[in-house]
């Protein structure tokens, strides 16, 4: 599985890569063109200026035929031409009329002169007139066409995104039912034999004092493959004691670790909690919960699982006295694959949270951690 999660990693990082090198090319030439554009536009309108000064200063009558045509053939340019006064002289594709005031005017004329500098028309040696132009609408709309690229390529990305996600979501439901499954099947076999050898050691005289422990444990046995096989399902639950679940769990919890370990429960103002829970599958909760504080204590150290409830809710912390989780990974601990130890697949506390979030409909997630000082894990069951 940590193979795949792997796999999974490299191609999101393939496909980010690819992406932003499509959209790094794109928007390079988009602009390029667009400027390129902007340049012929500028060529366009310094012929234009030339026309409309030969137009003007004309004394002499020749023919104006391609002066005109010139002229005339801009029709996608805002232009307009003032005097030394301020007065148009002429404009061309722009909505004016007679009665456009002066305040419009100079509107224009500022909005024209940021995009680009005016083109002085020399008409004579004492008059001059001003050429303001603005962008054509194909350019402008060629401006705002590297932005449209990175959207929609930013879009196709997040759906690609979305369906790795999910395809890799369901694999990992595959995986763990399948897995789970199997579990419960291949320890069938096994449990159902140590029971016969418990009932057979009882008949031979052996010291009863044994008995209990190895009936406990297969006991155990039996919850465990009963678990894995409600992975899966959809759990029932009922109002459980929280406060019974607990004590029991961690008792047993207690004598299987070491005595530099305290393993202890504690209720904020509460006295008896009870929670719609599947007993089997929360049991599970409590302890990979406790197991993961265990392997985080090196020496002696403290577990704390700290019950309070609100009218809505009831909390759970899990307090250890560990070596801690940096703050970066707090949201990484939960997912398959993740483990500061050697051995081991890193399932308990993704199992954890599939437990709470999916079956139990609650929250968990780290509280507080600081390194070598303890860490407190919060899980929240609603009441309802």
């Amino acid at each position: 599985m940590r193979k795949r999660l792997d796999d999974f990693k490299y191609i999101k990082i393939i496909f980010t890569v690819f992406a932003v090198v499509i959209v790094a090319i794109s928007v390079y030439y988009s602009n390029k063109l667009a400027d390129d554009m902007a340049a012929e536009e500028r060529q366009r309108i310094s012929l234009w200026a030339e026309a409309t000064r030969r137009l003007v200063s004309d004394v002499d009558g020749s023919d104006l035929s391609f002066i005109l045509k010139v002229i005339e053939g801009n029709n996608s340019i805002p232009v307009l031409v003032v005097d030394d006064d301020g007065e148009v002289v002429v404009s061309r594709n722009i909505e004016m009329d007679e009665e456009s005031d002066k305040e419009f005017i100079e509107e224009t004329i500022a909005e024209f002169q940021s995009a680009h500098e005016p083109i002085v028309v020399e008409i004579d040696s004492q008059t001059r007139h001003y050429l303001y132009y603005d962008d054509s609408i194909l350019l402008k709309k060629l401006a705002y066409y590297p932005y449209v690229q990175v959207g929609l390529v930013t879009v196709f990305f997040c759906l690609l995104l979305f369906f790795f996600a999910s395809a890799k979501k369901s694999e990992q439901n595959r995986v763990w039912v399948g897995l789970s499954k199997e579990t419960a099947h291949q320890l069938g076999t096994p449990i159902s034999s140590l029971m016969a050898w418990v009932e057979l050691i009882k008949e031979t005289g052996i010291d009863p004092s044994y008995l209990p422990e190895m009936e406990k444990d297969v006991d155990r046995l039996k919850i465990i493959a009963e678990r894995f096989s409600k992975v899966g399902s959809i759990p029932e639950r009922e109002e459980v004691v929280l406060n019974d679940l607990l004590e029991s769990s961690l008792s047993y919890m207690q004598t299987r670790t070491t005595s530099k370990i305290k393993i202890a429960c504690s209720y904020k103002n509460c006295g008896e909690v009870t929670a719609r829970l599947n007993a089997p599958l929360f049991q599970w909760v409590i302890e990979n919960l406790c197991k993961n504080a265990i392997d985080a204590i090196t020496g002696e150290g403290t577990i704390t699982f700290e019950v309070s409830e609100t009218p809505e809710n009831v909390i759970l912390d899990v307090i250890d006295s560990g070596k801690g989780i940096p703050k970066s990974k707090f949201k990484t601990v939960f997912q398959p694959g993740y483990t500061t130890k050697m051995r081991g697949w890193g399932l308990g506390l993704s199992l954890v949270r599939r437990i709470v979030e999916e079956y139990h409909s609650g929250k968990i997630y780290v509280l507080r951690s600081e390194l070598n000082k303890g860490t407190c894990f919060r899980v929240i069951l609603n009441k309802i």
